[in-house]
């Protein structure tokens, strides 16, 4: 019997590995393929869109900054973003209630409105820029 030679035990491998997916994506394929879905959960609003969000004012306001720096006028609750499911009891019980979340840029922000769509809330907005766009618009702040 003839020995099976190493570079096609190889070849196989990485053909059984890409037919399975195991290694056929790189850690940055998935951690990206899992980011679009985490952002399609909420929705981006825009410092002109939270304005006009505000003068008919249907939704939760919440602030996730940690440590509070500031607050923009009509916002109802401070949560830190990484207390977000310890806090659900300050958050509505109707997961279809509109929540708009904002932070100082909005990193904290993305992580809480990822973490609200992993417990099944719908109607989650994520202020883009935070309370720094808000402020660069030369819009109403209050400093804490």
């Amino acid at each position: 019997m003839y020995p099976i030679p190493r570079s096609l035990i190889i070849i196989t491998v990485f053909i059984l590995a890409a037919c399975s997916g195991t290694l056929s994506e790189s850690p940055e394929a998935i951690s990206n393929s899992k980011s679009v879905i985490t952002e399609n959960a909420y929705t981006n609003i825009s410092v002109s869109e939270l304005q006009n969000m505000l003068e008919n004012k249907d939704f939760l306001f919440v602030n996730v900054h940690i440590p509070v720096e500031g607050v923009i006028p009509g916002t109802d609750l401070s949560i830190p973003f990484d207390e977000i499911e310890a806090n659900l009891d300050k958050l509505p019980e109707d997961k279809d209630t509109n929540i708009v979340l904002y932070c100082l840029s909005n990193g904290m922000s993305r992580v809480a409105a990822e973490e609200l769509a992993g417990l099944s809330y719908e109607n989650l907005y994520n202020l883009d820029g935070g309370y720094t766009a808000w402020q660069a618009a030369g819009l109403p702040f209050e400093d804490q």
